[in-house]
């Protein structure tokens, strides 16, 4: 597993737990997961393609959209949640973050940093929407709603009470430590209530 947000969520979550991954995609993460930290996962994906993946792969995935909420599930009936990659597609952002807070004791999110300096370069200089390696894709044709920053959710999250326990930030191959609103392409926060 080449992926470095992986890496550093797998090395955020104890062995032997129970994992929620909403909007978990092919089942990738999942996988890992299983193997690396023998935790007992389940996902949620609304692509029936990336399901067939995940059944391919021995996983248990459920069909579902996650802005619908998680009715489904008691509350604290997960270790983690985790939301890497889709909490800025999602078209209820907040009510999906409290729904994975109360059903998880701890909250794992991942997103694309909107502020990364060469996505400002582009729009200071181009008059463009900036498409970087996080941001791959064309105004028009890009899955995200939500174009947040790593202040934006930092924010987000004093004004909601959620405490955040650990952040990583990652730019194209290794961690960024230094202004990361700036410098970094991806920010990982470990969260709880």
């Amino acid at each position: 597993m080449d992926r470095l947000d992986y890496k550093i969520i797998s090395n955020l979550i104890e062995p032997n737990s129970k994992v929620l991954d909403l909007g978990c995609g092919d089942g990738e993460l999942m996988l890992l997961l299983t193997k690396e930290r023998k935790v007992r996962a389940q996902g949620i994906e609304l692509d029936d393609s990336e399901i067939y993946k995940c059944v391919e792969k021995g996983l248990s995935v459920f069909h579902g959209d996650i802005d619908s909420g998680l009715l489904e599930y008691p509350d604290k009936s997960f270790d983690y949640v985790i939301l890497n990659q889709t909490m800025q597609q999602a078209k209820k952002a907040d009510f999906v973050i409290q729904e994975a807070l109360r059903v998880g004791k701890r909250l794992i999110v991942g997103f694309p940093n909107f502020a990364y300096f060469k996505a400002r370069i582009s729009l200071f200089f181009k008059g463009k929407t900036p498409i970087t390696k996080s941001l791959p894709y064309y105004w028009y044709d890009t899955p995200n709603l939500h174009f947040l920053t790593i202040s934006d959710f930092k924010d987000y999250c004093k004004k909601k009470n959620i405490r955040i326990l650990r952040s990583s930030y990652t730019g194209h191959k290794k961690s960024v430590r230094f202004w990361p609103n700036l410098f970094a392409l991806n920010a990982i926060f470990l969260m709880e209530r």
